[in-house]
């Protein structure tokens, strides 16, 4: 994040984070590449250890406290080393605390809240089943009652943390009778429950988080392990999409910026025809647009926290905002990688440098947690909508009449 825009407060913050992902051993980063760690466990004990998880979290329940303003100077941080580190961080300490603070009963909170902050626990969020996922509602994972109990049943796949979890953030189907945005439940269903993972992915990318296949296979799980109301995970889930693809989009710009770092300074010492390459324009043109393409993210993700965190914006458009923002910056970051291959040619394609890592650690960005398809889906009815109450109140201009053959109306024809 823009470094001019924080808070002594957030530069300690920052500084803090640099401080744990310096910590970070080279080994641990190759070995998590190479699948032989399922599951960064160290590093999410290190991060609790140091207070670096739950950012927004209040600090009763063992968080930082702080607003979506500080949570993407974490986020930005914690993806230089990989992607695949702020992914793991991302689910447990944004996206599953989201659900708990927001909708949790005061046991609930007590209970999962200051473990996983801590880093003593992790958790997973389970929303994609082997049908797919963008489909919210067409879940086939369900949950039927028993007694002051549910009885799960079903899977879910592309599970990142699912290797690693002691707590999984669960939706299925509770009334198969009743209408869409009625019929799920959001449970949390502690691992030892009766959750088995069964198969851990040979991923492109992003490996070590310990993404899995989750199964519920007659898994008993209290009434008191609803999250929010019986039937009422609809509500759960559309304030769940903030800090899920918000907070993607953010941690996408750390996982990005050494590619930038790693091509600028290969272009001041690699020459050619005598000169450092970075002297031509085929190469520092391509260095300018990667630092357009960061600066450009970072800055719509900083309106989108202060948007969120202001109270004063619509729901709906923050939702707007998250997956503008999820799908800008992304898609920035994925060129940012592929220009940074670009300027150092064929050994951008080896394992020499780790830009090849980068490229197939950034393709997930566009795909995990709703494609950049739906992003695109959601802001477009998003906009319509708006742009309907606009024309309705009549407080802006109307600029279609600012033509000089403005009312020629036998020329506008519609059908």
């Amino acid at each position: 994040m823009f470094d001019y825009l924080m808070t002594p407060q957030q530069i300690k913050l920052r500084d803090e984070t640099r401080d744990l992902i310096k910590w970070i051993p080279r080994e641990y980063i190759l070995d998590m590449d190479a699948d032989k760690i399922k599951y960064p466990k160290e590093f999410m004990i290190e991060a609790g250890r140091r207070n670096l998880i739950g950012i927004r979290v209040p600090v009763e329940y063992g968080g930082r406290g702080g607003q979506w303003q500080d949570d993407i100077i974490v986020a930005e941080e914690v993806c230089v080393p990989g992607y695949i580190f702020g992914c793991a961080w991302g689910v447990t300490g944004d996206v599953v605390t989201e659900a708990l603070v927001h909708f949790g009963t005061e046991e609930q909170k007590k209970k999962y809240l200051p473990p996983i902050c801590k880093g003593d626990k992790y958790a997973a969020e389970c929303l994609t089943e082997p049908r797919g996922g963008s489909d919210f509602f067409g879940a086939t994972t369900i949950a039927r009652k028993d007694g002051s109990d549910f009885i799960l049943n079903g899977q879910k796949r592309f599970i990142v943390g699912g290797e690693g979890a002691d707590y999984f953030l669960v939706y299925a189907k509770t009334d198969l009778e009743a209408p869409s945005a009625k019929s799920m439940t959001c449970f949390m269903v502690e691992r030892d429950m009766g959750v088995q993972t069964e198969y851990l992915y040979n991923l492109m990318g992003s490996r070590g988080g310990g993404t899995a296949r989750v199964v519920f296979d007659n898994v008993r799980v209290p009434q008191e392990n609803v999250i929010g109301e019986v039937n009422g995970a609809g509500t759960v889930f559309n304030q769940m999409m903030i800090p899920e693809r918000f907070g993607t989009a953010a941690m996408t710009i750390g996982a990005a910026r050494p590619a930038l770092d790693i091509a600028t300074d290969y272009s001041t010492k690699r020459k050619a025809f005598g000169t450092q390459i970075k002297n031509f324009e085929g190469v520092s043109f391509k260095i300018a647009e990667m630092v357009i393409k960061l600066d450009s993210a970072r800055a719509m993700i900083y309106t989108t926290a202060l948007a969120i965190d202001s109270g004063k914006v619509k729901p709906n458009r923050c939702r707007r905002m998250a997956s503008e923002s999820k799908k800008f910056v992304t898609e920035q970051c994925w060129d940012v990688a592929n220009l940074a291959m670009q300027v150092m040619g064929g050994i951008g394609y080896t394992d020499v440098y780790p830009i090849e890592k980068i490229v197939r650690d950034l393709r997930l960005a566009m795909i995990w947690v709703g494609t950049n398809e739906i992003m695109s889906l959601i802001i477009q009815h998003e906009h319509y909508r708006e742009r309907l109450a606009e024309l309705a109140s009549g407080e802006k201009r109307d600029s279609e009449m600012d033509a000089l053959n403005a009312f020629a109306e036998s020329e506008k024809i519609f059908e």
